[in-house]
């Protein structure tokens, strides 16, 4: 332990990693553009810079903390000093701030307010840069990168993808993919994870949202909704709702104010991803099908498989993601001339993933010819759309999502959080489903935060080796485990985002620091209150399957392969 004074106040620390994490403890906020917690030190953009008592300035963030420090954190050198920073860093960026997608919540745009900046006194002589759409996923725009190198460190450091890099130095230095090439070309993961950290409008969003519009004021379309099981626990935080309580009837209520005609819960499909999932794993493990079982409910976790361990494409499950097996079912619920009244179907999901935009074009995500998801959304969309319509939501009503697809177990609701794709599989594998027996799954190893969790259960008098992965750049450490002979798994499950779906790359990201476990504690409250708790306990599965799957369960439920 030692002690450090702030701006004279004595302030204590222990095992924090640099000084300015210190100054964060003693509640002041030093600004930043290129700090992020979960990544490695940069050091680019010198806001947090400090002065001590010699009248040294320095990084905070770079600064390992020593007993004894006397440091100042506002001086009128250091004001002035930012201040500059600010002003040059927005005289080489695009200033059409009103027009701008991350207007609003933009940092640069908070700093410049916070700081004063009330003009710009340099030119911007910078060529303008064509914007890259070439992902379904998200946009960039280089004429809004402030070179603070985020983007580039969570694709590299976080998801272990390196679709982004820094070429050239200088003034001419530019944040790219390889070779100048799209993102859509490259083996970006469509995860937005760099979009979460961008700190502009530089990494965005690509939206549908206009398109949804057009669709809800068509009067010969029937717009249906689906709403995945982390959208409940986010959405609330953009309208004053406690973090990580449980929209979800808000968020039913809303749409049908805005026109959709249905709204179902992923939660069922997911409830159909465990029943059908689990019979693949048990049908593999019997008869010697290719092991370990990867899952395959998170898109960029299968691009990620495709693109760089090609080898193990056969590994991943066949079933289709809950988005893919709900968007089916629903479309050929409607194909019956009876139940279509002669309108046309439109599929729009909501979503806390940016990746599910890219899941919905892939040729395995169409049937019959038919695209099965027309349009996905994501949190932060959701949100955007809610404000448009002026909805109040904060007091709403709450309202039940609508049948026959509406009611989930919450097995299907946890699949939101890293290791609730396997916990909801083994309460659906295990007879009893009581209190005592599902409080013991719990207890098994899925939960926790830690990136990688290894673990063996017994099933029929077989050890079955399991691992759950948060976070891709981990997923190549179980790779090079399983390269070596070192592991042994026969299912694993991975979630691209670290936490879960609930850290999704469309999730709002003006959260704080404690919202991933917020976020995931509730949805395990959600669980914690649901009537069913296990798939095969949802009495709408049972009926599905005999009344409407029947001689179709393949064709909707599972794909061809990648």
């Amino acid at each position: 332990m030692g002690i450090m004074t702030i701006d004279g106040r004595k302030v204590e620390f222990t095992d924090e990693k640099n000084v300015l994490s210190v100054i964060r403890k003693a509640g002041i906020n030093v600004p930043t553009l290129c700090y992020q917690p979960e990544l490695s030190i940069y050091g680019a953009c010198r806001l947090c810079t400090v002065e001590d008592e010699r009248g040294k300035l320095f990084a905070s963030c770079s600064e390992i903390p020593r007993d004894g420090m006397v440091i100042y954190t506002n001086t009128k050198r250091l004001k002035k000093y930012r201040k500059m920073i600010v002003e040059l860093l927005l005289g080489a960026h695009c200033r059409d701030c009103t027009l701008c997608d991350k207007s609003g919540n933009c940092v640069l745009q908070d700093l410049a307010y916070r700081l004063g900046v009330k003009e710009v006194r340099y030119e911007n002589t910078k060529e303008e840069q064509p914007l890259d759409c070439s992902s379904y996923s998200i946009i960039r725009d280089p004429n809004k990168c402030v070179l603070c190198g985020n983007c580039v460190r969570a694709c590299r450091e976080l998801q272990g993808v390196e679709a982004l890099g820094i070429a050239f130095r200088g003034t001419e230095a530019t944040v790219m993919p390889a070779f100048n090439k799209g993102l859509g070309e490259t083996m970006c993961v469509g995860c937005g994870q760099c979009r979460v950290v961008c700190p502009t409008g530089a990494i965005t969003i690509r939206s549908d949202i206009d398109a949804v519009w057009d669709a809800l004021e068509d009067p010969d379309t029937r717009v249906i909704a689906q709403i995945a099981p982390a959208v409940r626990v986010a959405a609330g935080d953009a309208f004053g709702l406690p973090k990580g309580k449980s929209s979800m009837g808000k968020v039913v209520s809303a749409l049908h104010q805005m026109g959709f005609d249905e709204v179902y819960d992923t939660g069922f499909s997911a409830d159909l991803t465990v029943m059908e999932e689990s019979a693949e794993f048990l049908n593999r493990v019997k008869n010697g099908g290719k092991l370990p079982l990867m899952t395959s409910c998170c898109p960029a976790w299968v691009k990620f498989v495709v693109d760089q361990y090609p080898d193990y494409k056969d590994n991943i499950s066949t079933c289709r993601s809950p988005q893919g097996m709900l968007s089916a079912v629903a479309k050929e619920w409607y194909r019956d001339p009876e139940r279509a009244e002669g309108k046309r179907t439109v599929m729009v999901s909501f979503m806390p993933c940016t990746a599910k935009k890219m899941e919905i074009k892939r040729p395995n995500s169409f049937t019959k010819g038919e695209q099965d998801t027309d349009h996905v959304l994501t949190t932060t969309e959701l949100v955007r759309m809610i404000k448009s319509a002026g909805i109040d939501f904060a007091n709403m009503e709450c309202e039940e999502p609508d049948i026959p697809f509406g009611m989930a177990s919450g097995g299907g609701k946890i699949f939101g959080v890293t290791g609730g794709v396997t916990e909801a599989v083994l309460r659906h594998l295990v007879p009893a489903h009581d209190t005592e027996t599902l409080k013991a799954i719990s207890e098994f190893g899925m939960r926790g935060e830690e990136a990688i969790k290894e673990f063996t259960i017994q099933y029929e008098g077989t050890d079955i080796n399991i691992c759950v992965v948060s976070g891709l750049a981990n997923a190549h450490e179980v790779f090079r485990r399983m390269k070596a002979g070192e592991a042994n798994y026969h299912l694993i499950e991975v979630m691209a985002c670290k936490g879960g779906c609930v850290m999704g790359g469309g999730q709002p990201v003006k959260a704080g620091e404690c919202v991933k476990s917020v976020r995931t504690e509730g949805l395990y409250e959600v669980d914690t209150e649901s009537a069913i708790k296990v798939s095969d306990d949802n009495a709408d599965m049972e009926k599905l399957y005999a009344e409407f799957l029947n001689g179709k369960t393949h064709e909707l439920l599972h794909n061809e392969g990648y």
